[in-house]
């Protein structure tokens, strides 16, 4: 088994970025000569990526940590070593099979979408490129190799969004993208820095296991070191208030729009994840990155409820959800931003693969409602409902809401969303089968929770080192206030539904471009580093004038 271990594991964990490494370094010009054998060579390379990547999961099997080190080169300053490593652990191998099974699916997809494209083998050659950064990114075990394939993501990354460089709102939009990448990548790299100079070493096992035999206060080195972990995931993961890049890249393929909002946008809760052993340490990054989660996450949950673009509307659901996911990471409850990142990961790569067909769902049959509006009190009994169906089930899983402000949180925003569930069938039109299906769907979503909060808990045992959160005024304070937010946009969703007006036309018009806090940052943006213009001789795409909003 050890010999196993020792040498299966790392050969398939290897094989998953080095296929495509070498399918991407196909020149530029070739690939677009022969855009059909790029295509093929892409998606190949993606699927034979996934079945390693399964591979390598079914013969670790969630086991303990291994680390594997290739080639390492000391740095001065007894800051560590820069290596060429791998560290598997639990995080690494939900991570892998979720990147290439996403990546697989993308470029399935891409052949056909950019079929007779003129540039379509270009596409490819930066896609494949994009998806090998991923994955370096995950398996890296050395802090420095970890940060070469943070930049390697956003650059490649970059080609894809620049795809159509004749259209204005797709340079700016990228160029935005370009600026608050690289200032993520300085936050990562000053971090890196402090962490060697106070641990002497950059390899993430050896990081674990001083942290884990760490007593009394952080090191102010670590503490800076965490604040700029957050600057750096806050901004890999759009927040507040630099998230208008996401929204505006639509401007680029469907491809591209799936696997940035279903991958790489997910690299800022990896991150934090990553660095579980630090940042759990550092009660005021933890609580900086819950604050920024909050508030992205309750812009973005308003502005979203006016769009009437399907893409538009979706890119403001991964900003929430990216918000959402951090809040849980600030919170200390990695088990559910993890559980959280594979689920949002896989619906938002279907829900942008099949945006296009998104209109004929508004053509089909709508469920009748019941006539009489907006009724409180049938609200009220759904919230009852999905709160007693939530506290039950969780308490059947073992789980006390006593021992963590952010259980209380969490076990409230379970049975918010169980309420929905109820509350949309309730009020369906004299149907009693309706609302017996609702409670039972209810049921099931508790049960599914809650199965697998234990599972991805279970699975990150040995994963990450668990966050020092105490039961204080403050914590209980902004557990009220996160349950207090989610009830809020709960009430205004139900009420626009039955009452599309009540915001007023002139707040409605200000939510629906997003208070113009992108407007002011694109402003501000182009004073200080100027986006570039469009390439001479080519025409450009008709435009409209850009709004806030990106449509």
């Amino acid at each position: 088994m050890i010999t196993t271990v020792s040498t299966f594991i790392p050969a398939l964990i290897l094989f998953a970025p080095a296929l495509l490494w070498l399918v991407g370094l196909t020149p530029a010009s070739l690939a677009n000569a022969r855009p059909s054998m790029m295509a093929r060579m892409n998606v190949g390379a993606a699927w034979l990526t996934f079945a390693s990547a399964l591979a390598a999961g079914v013969t670790y099997l969630f086991g303990m940590a291994h680390a594997w080190k290739l080639f390492s080169y000391a740095l001065p300053g007894d800051i560590g070593s820069f290596s060429i490593s791998i560290y598997v652990n639990s995080v690494t191998i939900i991570m892998l099979l979720l990147v290439s099974f996403v990546g697989a699916i993308v470029s399935l997809y891409a052949r056909n979408y950019l079929d007779g494209d003129p540039n379509q083998g270009r596409f490819h050659k930066w896609l494949t490129l994009t998806l090998a950064s991923i994955l370096t990114l995950i398996v890296s075990g050395n802090l420095l190799m970890f940060s070469l394939a943070w930049i390697s993501t956003s650059l490649c990354l970059h080609q894809l969004l620049m795809f159509y460089r004749e259209r204005p709102a797709a340079i700016l939009s990228a160029h935005k993208k370009f600026i608050a990448s690289r200032i993520s990548d300085v936050s990562l790299l000053l971090s890196i820095f402090l962490i060697g100079s106070t641990l002497h070493t950059l390899e993430f096992s050896e990081i674990f296991s001083h942290m884990a035999e760490m007593k009394g206060p952080l090191p102010s080195g670590l503490v800076a070191a965490s604040l700029l972990v957050v600057l750096s995931a806050a901004l890999k993961s759009a927040q507040f208030p630099f998230h208008g890049w996401l929204i505006q890249v639509m401007e680029a393929p469907t491809p591209v729009s799936a696997l940035l909002h279903a991958g790489i946008v997910n690299a800022g809760a990896f991150l934090v994840i990553r660095m579980s052993p630090i940042m759990s340490y550092s009660g005021i990054a933890l609580d900086t990155l819950s604050i920024i989660g909050l508030l992205t996450l309750a812009l973005a949950s308003l502005v979203m409820l006016t769009q009437t673009s399907i893409k538009v509307s979706l890119a403001w659901s991964t900003t929430a959800q990216m918000g959402f996911m951090l809040l849980e990471c600030g919170l200390g409850l990695y088990s559910l931003a993890m559980l959280h990142l594979v689920a949002h990961s896989l619906y938002k790569a279907h829900a942008f693969l099949a945006s296009g067909s998104g209109v004929d769902a508004f053509r089909g049959p709508a469920m009748p409602y019941a006539s009489g509006g907006f009724k409180p009190g049938r609200m009220l009994a759904s919230l009852l409902a999905g709160g007693i169906m939530a506290v039950a089930v969780g308490v059947a899983f073992g789980i006390t809401f006593e021992e963590k402000p952010a259980l209380i949180a969490a076990g409230a925003i379970v049975a918010i969303a169980v309420s929905q569930l109820i509350l949309q069938s309730a009020s369906a039109v004299n149907s009693s089968a309706l609302v017996l299906r609702g409670l039972a769907m209810s049921a099931v979503v508790s049960l599914s929770y809650f199965a697998l909060h234990a599972l991805f808990k279970m699975a990150l045992a040995n994963s990450v080192l668990p966050a020092l959160v105490v039961a204080d005024p403050f914590h209980t304070g902004l557990a009220m206030v996160i349950v207090g937010v989610f009830l809020a946009l709960s009430l205004l969703q139900q009420v626009l539904k039955y009452a599309p007006t009540v915001l007023g036309d002139g707040l409605y018009m200000h939510l629906y471009n997003g208070l113009y806090i992108d407007v002011y940052i694109t402003r501000l943006l182009q004073r200080v580093w100027p986006s570039p213009a469009i390439q001479p001789g080519v025409p450009p795409a008709p435009f409209a004038t850009l709004t806030s909003h990106g449509d």
